[in-house]
Order: C-alpha cells, then sequence, then structure tokens
C-alpha cells in the first residue's frame, strides 16, 4: 500500500474515532443543560397572584377564635346570591335547598324556627379543632336573618343547661350543640362549650398565635365568596383525597402523602375563578407533584379515556404551576361553560 492511501485511511479512521466522543459531549451537556435548567425552575419564584384584603369586621372576628385551627371555611352567602353566576346559572331547586341540616338537632331547630338557610344565612365562618384521632371540635359563626326566629325564649325552653360566658347566656339544645344570641343577626354553634367561652371571652390575636392558618388564608386569594384553609396534615391529605376519589389517575398521583397544607378560593362572578395552593416539604416534592398532576391531568382529559366529557371539559381549564414549596392550580371558566353544559344536559 502507498504512503497516501496509507495516510489518507489513518485520516479517515481518526475522524469516526472523533465522531464517538462527539456525540457523547453533546449527550452530556445536553443533559447537564436539562438538569440546570430544571433546578432553576423548581428554585425560581413564579409571579404570583395578588390576594384580595381581608374586610375589617372579619379580621376582628377571626382575631377572637380561641386556640389554634385545623380547618377554617368562610361562605359570604349573601354576596355569592347577588352574583350573575348564581341568579342565571344556579336552578330554583339549589336556591332553595336547605343544606344546612347536617346534624338531627340543628335540622330540628330549623324545622321549628322556620329559619330557611338559603335565604336568612348571609355569612358562614367555621373553625375546627382536632378533639381526637376521630372526632373534631367546630365553633360556627352565623350571620343573618334570624330576628323572630331564633329568639332567646325559644333556646331557653329547648335548652338542657345554660351557662354565662362574657356576660351572655349559651344554651346547650344537646349534649353535642351549644347555641348563642350576641346580637339580632349573629348566632354562634359550637358542640363544645369551651369554644364559645374562648370566643366570648378572648384572647384574641389567633393571626398571631396560628401563624400557619394566617398564612394560608393570605394564600386564599378570593376573600367575598368562598374560601378554606386546611393547616393540619391530615384534613389536606383527607381532602385532597375526596377531591380526587372519582378519578382513579389523579388520586394514585401528585405525592398526595406529602402533602402539609392547603388554601383554596372561589369568586362567583360572570363565572369562576379558582385558586388553590398546595403547600408541600419541601420544593423537590412540590415539583414533582406538579409534575405528575399536570401529566393526570392530561392523561385523563385525553380522548379515549374513561372520564366523563363534562369532566375532561373542567380538566381542560385547569392551569397547573409549581412555585417553591407550593403547587398552584387555579382556573377561570366563563359563564358560558356552565350554561353550555346545562344545555347539553337538557
Amino acid at each position: 500500500m502507498k504512503k497516501g492511501q496509507e495516510d489518507s485511511g489513518q485520516q479517515s479512521g481518526d475522524k469516526k474515532a472523533k465522531k464517538k466522543p462527539s456525540i457523547l459531549f453533546i449527550t452530556v451537556m445536553l443533559g447537564t443543560i436539562g438538569l440546570v435548567a430544571q433546578l432553576v425552575w423548581v428554585n425560581w419564584p413564579k409571579p404570583e397572584t395578588v390576594p384580595e384584603p381581608l374586610n375589617e369586621r372579619l379580621v376582628s372576628v377571626i382575631d377572637r377564635l380561641p386556640g389554634k385551627s385545623d380547618a377554617l371555611i368562610y361562605a359570604g352567602l349573601k354576596d355569592i346570591r347577588e352574583s350573575p353566576f348564581w341568579q342565571e346559572v344556579i336552578p330554583d331547586s339549589l336556591q332553595e335547598m336547605n343544606w344546612l341540616q347536617s346534624a338531627p338537632a340543628l335540622q330540628q331547630i330549623i324545622s321549628e324556627t322556620g329559619i330557611v338557610p338559603s335565604r336568612d344565612l348571609d355569612t358562614l365562618l367555621v373553625a375546627f379543632q382536632q378533639q381526637n384521632t376521630k372526632k373534631q371540635k367546630y365553633l360556627g359563626i352565623l350571620w343573618g336573618s334570624f330576628e323572630g326566629k331564633l329568639t332567646t325564649d325559644y333556646l331557653r325552653q329547648k335548652s338542657i343547661e345554660t351557662r354565662q360566658y362574657g356576660n351572655e347566656p349559651c344554651y346547650a339544645v344537646t349534649d353535642t350543640l351549644w347555641v348563642c344570641r350576641p346580637d339580632g343577626r349573629q348566632v354562634l354553634m359550637a358542640n363544645s362549650p369551651e369554644l364559645l367561652r374562648g370566643f366570648l371571652e378572648p384572647e384574641n390575636n389567633f393571626l398571631t398565635r396560628d401563624s400557619t392558618t394566617a398564612a394560608l388564608i393570605d394564600k386564599a386569594i378570593y376573600k367575598s365568596h368562598f374560601w378554606f384553609t386546611l393547616s393540619s396534615t391530615k384534613w389536606t391529605l383527607g381532602a385532597l383525597q375526596s377531591l380526587t376519589s372519582g378519578n382513579k389517575d389523579m388520586k394514585t398521583l401528585g405525592n398526595l402523602n406529602r402533602i402539609r397544607q392547603l388554601a383554596l378560593s372561589l369568586k362567583f362572578e360572570e363565572g369562576v375563578e379558582g385558586y388553590t395552593e398546595w403547600i408541600y416539604q419541601n420544593r423537590t416534592s412540590a415539583y414533582f407533584a406538579s409534575t405528575f398532576l399536570w401529566a393526570a391531568i392530561k392523561l385523563s382529559s385525553a380522548s379515549g379515556t374513561r372520564t366523563t366529557e363534562p369532566a375532561k371539559a373542567l380538566l381542560k381549564e385547569l392551569d397547573v404551576m409549581q412555585n417553591l414549596e407550593s403547587v398552584i392550580v387555579k382556573t377561570d371558566l366563563p359563564i358560558e361553560f356552565f350554561q353550555k353544559g346545562v344545555s347539553n344536559q337538557e
């Protein structure tokens, strides 16, 4: 073989030998860039929606709550009833439904006094405290048109025990239902007299004392219509499992067992705006939870799955994002979304 041919073969072999480390180098570089991009995304604070402020009256009421809260629920029912969504979308049967009848004793009071919760109740705030693994203490503060219905004379006749807290008589209607009437438009209900005493003889500074709930209230973006906070990990995990129980894909994904706290809020105007924030132990857990949740939503809303068509339509309107230790899910559903659903059912 001639020298020129040998040199040509050598150069050709060198070129082939150089291709392998070149491909490896590119692969390593792409992987490194992907890893760096992932780390940056996980630790990069995303723009946040500015929350609506709490009105001063509600702040003063919340600050009187005793102890610490495992769950706090607020419903501005009068504001919801006056919204276009309620008036144009909600059928009359649901508007008139007597929904505040979970306990037999409460159902009896409503029946005997003539209270119509769907019309008479304007605002509701309920705080829950874990008593043990199965039972919860609760304190409910209700505002509405109760004058001439839930009177002190009625409570006095109905009561099996009366106690005085903060110069206010509190009546035990049953062993597990205590009622107090501080003023004409307010009713206090609790399954524990200690909670009534704590509210009527307050230590104040609940928002300072329970910093976790205070932070979660701030994460409830929409304050005027409906919001709730779950400070207890057990409450939060139970709530998410209930919300996703109808969808196997979503129930098994999203690192649900690592959830710590949750805040959710809804606004009913020209449709429904929803915003919920799930707080995890660390940023990595939140990142993987958001990724799994996003994938589950895409999988469940795809054609050919067993998810119902209305559920698919809703899932397609959900926006999922990781922000530091949180997973944020939000939506903005126009009123036509619900009107279309009603017309399809008809």
